[in-house]
């Protein structure tokens, strides 16, 4: 092998390892995906091709155009409790789905935010942000004295959370609860109770702390 074929043969490994690394920075940034320069746009479409079908084929999911899902992801989906990301939708390293969960348009869940739909599950709207370590659960358990934790009886309500909507990192959604359109939840909130639309709360139990609409 001349001098030329090693540097061609160098300059291809640099490329691949750098794309392994690239692979890597949108898996835990998928925001960056949305604005790849061209060049890397074609291998980085193919590759979330691969990734989305290998769901598609063996998890109950519907993934619509125009999403980006990472590989490190934990979706669980299951007949009557599927997983369904409409379009724009971002999904980040470590997140974990088990449906029944609907996401609407360009709905991002950073990484390790868990999502579990119980029985009556969860709905996202249009355009929320969920930031990293978010936890929303939609059942409970039982208290009572009289038999062991374990055996408890689960009940489910369901979440709802509106559009345009920021949870911050770390806070946690409880089974039942709505968050209105364009409400704020804060970092490391617990939220218990419903929140009204525009409302940024939190603390643990979460209390209003104030209205996005006087925020200028």
């Amino acid at each position: 092998m001349d001098d030329e074929e090693k540097q061609t043969e160098a300059s291809a490994t640099r490329e691949l390892h750098f794309r392994e690394q690239h692979k890597k920075r949108l898996s835990w940034m998928p925001w960056l995906y949305f604005s790849l320069k061209e060049r890397h746009r074609a291998w980085a479409q193919a590759w979330q091709d691969e990734v989305q079908n290998s769901f598609r084929e063996l998890e109950t999911i519907e993934i619509a155009s125009g999403c980006f899902v990472s590989p490190e992801a934990r979706l669980f989906g299951e007949p009557g409790r599927g997983i369904v990301m409409q379009e724009g939708c971002s999904l980040a390293a470590e997140v974990f789905i088990h449906g029944p969960v609907r996401l609407g348009r360009n709905v991002s869940l950073n990484a390790r935010s868990a999502l579990d739909g119980g029985v009556r599950g969860i709905e996202i709207g249009d355009d929320t942000r969920i930031a990293t370590g978010a936890a929303l659960y939609a059942f409970n358990h039982g208290l009572s004295p009289d038999r062991l934790v374990r055996e408890q009886p689960v009940v489910s309500r369901g979440i709802r959370i509106g559009k345009d909507v920021w949870i911050g990192a770390n806070a946690c959604i409880t089974d039942g609860v709505t968050i209105g359109d364009h409400a704020v939840v804060g970092m490391g909130a617990v939220v218990t109770r419903d929140v009204a639309p525009f409302a940024i709360v939190g603390g643990a139990p979460a209390r209003v702390l104030g209205d996005r609409r006087n925020k200028t």
